[in-house]
Formats: C-alpha cells, sequence, structure tokens
C-alpha cells in the first residue's frame, strides 16, 4: 500500500527487529524513536509546519473534549461507509492532515466498535503533531508528508479519506480512492467562533468558503452530502488561548496582545463552534475506449 516518497517503489518492512521501510532500490526510512516515519524528501515542503506551541495547544484542546461532537460524527460518516468494503478485504483510513490524530483516534474507535478494524494512515507535514498523533495512534502508519505532493500510496488503496480543517489534494484523493470510496470533508461555517474570533487574533471564514471548496473538487469529485453541525462552548481564558493558538493564525499571533485579551475575559465565555462535514465521491474515470477517443 505504501510507496517508496523517492522512486515510487512499493515499500515492505525492513526485516525483524528492524523498525524500517525499505524499497526494491534500498531507499530506507527509519522510525523515528516517537513511532513515525518523514517521508519529506529532497528540498521537503515549502509550507510552514505547525510549530510544537501550535500542536500542544490543539492536543490540550482537543483533549479536553470540546470538539468530541465533531469527531464523532466524522467517525459515524466514515463507519457508514467503511461497511460497505467487502468484508475480505481490511478498509483503509487516510486522515489527511492529521494533526495530533484525535479525529482519528475516533475514526479507529468507532471501528473497532463495530467490529470492523481498519488499517490506517495519518498524514501531517508536522513533525511535532505526528509526534503526538503516533502516540495517540499506535496501530496508524504515521507519516510527515506534504498533501500537495504525490501521496506514498498505491492507486485504489484507500476507502475512506477524511480531511478536518486541513489541505486538500484533489487529484491525488481520487487516485488512491477505491472505486466507491468516500471523501469527508470538515470546514468552518461563517460565524465560526465569532464570539471571540475577532479579538484574539484569529482569521475569519470567508463568505464563499463553500464555493470555493466545491469548485476545487468539482473536477475529480461529486459531492453526496453537506450537513451543518453546530457545538456550544463554554470556554475558560486558557481554553480560549489555546483555541486560538491551535489553528493557522497561530504562527502570526502577537502572543502578548492575546495573553491581555484572555486575561479580560470572565471565567467563562459562550462560544459557538460552526462546522460543515461535506461527504464526495470520485467522479468516474474515463474507460480506456473514451481515452482513445479524446486522443483522436
Amino acid at each position: 500500500m505504501l510507496l517508496c516518497p523517492v522512486c515510487r517503489a512499493r515499500l515492505a518492512p525492513g526485516g525483524p527487529g528492524v523498525p524500517a521501510l525499505q524499497c526494491p532500490a534500498g531507499h530506507s526510512f527509519d522510525a523515528a524513536k516517537q513511532g513515525y516515519f518523514n517521508f519529506l524528501v529532497g528540498k521537503g515542503t515549502v509550507f510552514e509546519a505547525d510549530a510544537a506551541d501550535m500542536v500542544a495547544a490543539r492536543f490540550e484542546f482537543l483533549g479536553a473534549g470540546h470538539y468530541r461532537p465533531l469527531a464523532d460524527a466524522v467517525a459515524e460518516l466514515s463507519a457508514r461507509f467503511l461497511a460497505g468494503v467487502d468484508p475480505q478485504m481490511p478498509p483503509v483510513v487516510l486522515d489527511a492532515g492529521t494533526g495530533t490524530g484525535h479525529y482519528l483516534r475516533a475514526v479507529l474507535d468507532r471501528a473497532v466498535l463495530d467490529r470492523r478494524p481498519a488499517r490506517a494512515i495519518g498524514l501531517d507535514i508536522s513533525k511535532f503533531a505526528l509526534r503526538r498523533a503516533a502516540k495517540l495512534n499506535p496501530e496508524a502508519v504515521n507519516l510527515v508528508s506534504d498533501v500537495w505532493q504525490p501521496l506514498p500510496l498505491g492507486d485504489g488503496s484507500v476507502d475512506v479519506i477524511t480531511v478536518v480543517f486541513a489541505p486538500r489534494n484533489p487529484r491525488e484523493f481520487a487516485r488512491v480512492l477505491r472505486p466507491g470510496g468516500r471523501l469527508i470533508v470538515v470546514t468552518p461555517r461563517p460565524g465560526h467562533l465569532q464570539e471571540v474570533a475577532g479579538q484574539s487574533g484569529m482569521l475569519g471564514i470567508e463568505p464563499t468558503k463553500d464555493e470555493r471548496l466545491a469548485a476545487s473538487l468539482e473536477e475529480h469529485f461529486s459531492t453526496l452530502s453537506t450537513d451543518d453541525l453546530d457545538v456550544p462552548l463554554l470556554l475558560s481564558p486558557d481554553d480560549v488561548l489555546r483555541l486560538a493558538l491551535m489553528g493557522p493564525a497561530g504562527h502570526h499571533l502577537n502572543r502578548d496582545a492575546l495573553l491581555a485579551f484572555a486575561a479580560g475575559l470572565p471565567p467563562r465565555t459562550a462560544v459557538s463552534a460552526r462546522f460543515r462535514i461535506s461527504v464526495f465521491e470520485p467522479r468516474a474515470k474515463p474507460a480506456d475506449n473514451d481515452l482513445a477517443t479524446f486522443a483522436n
């Protein structure tokens, strides 16, 4: 299932007692002591990975269960689609932009509860995130890899892809999904965290975000369903700090201004988390004779 990020040959375990993946050409990838593999090769990635303090904030916020209803909703959808996989084939889940692994953990736990254990790949560009994810999901293959590069997975090797607040590579997602596979995407809706977003320096939600999502996927995917989920939160000042730091704005926030804002908050602040969960299926690929027609 895994492909070498250097030559695209299939990878295999390095042998008994050897925590490495190797391809026939001799490229080898050792497991870090925390349990993940680093598949960023060559020049690596041009994108800025989440820093250690951002990852710590996310781990603590999600670990407190604030977004648990969202994790449960993603797990429920995943279970519905995994139930349709050939029982002779272990289902496979790819969590693209896995972060600290909390959403994948919910998916894997639900699969076990349904007596349909799944194999899983967690992918992220942040080694700090993967350290957390590998500990939380030791049964998954956790990879430091860039979603914008060719995914290190074979064609048609995945049944469900989950993308929670993470970038999307439609062409690669369509390539690695099996026929009948599903792509589950979670995005914030307008008004998400509006009670604290502006004053804390968090990024706002673009009004046309849904249209841009659909347009970016249109060539390779059709929309199956779109559901909204509202989660009321009651947050402490420390929770608000973590919420601000754990997102993409965490790269640029003025820490002193954020601390001053949090210091003026009451012991509990009511905040509305507003999510949109969209499910997509790959468009049918042209048959060989169709390709020949196009060529003519």
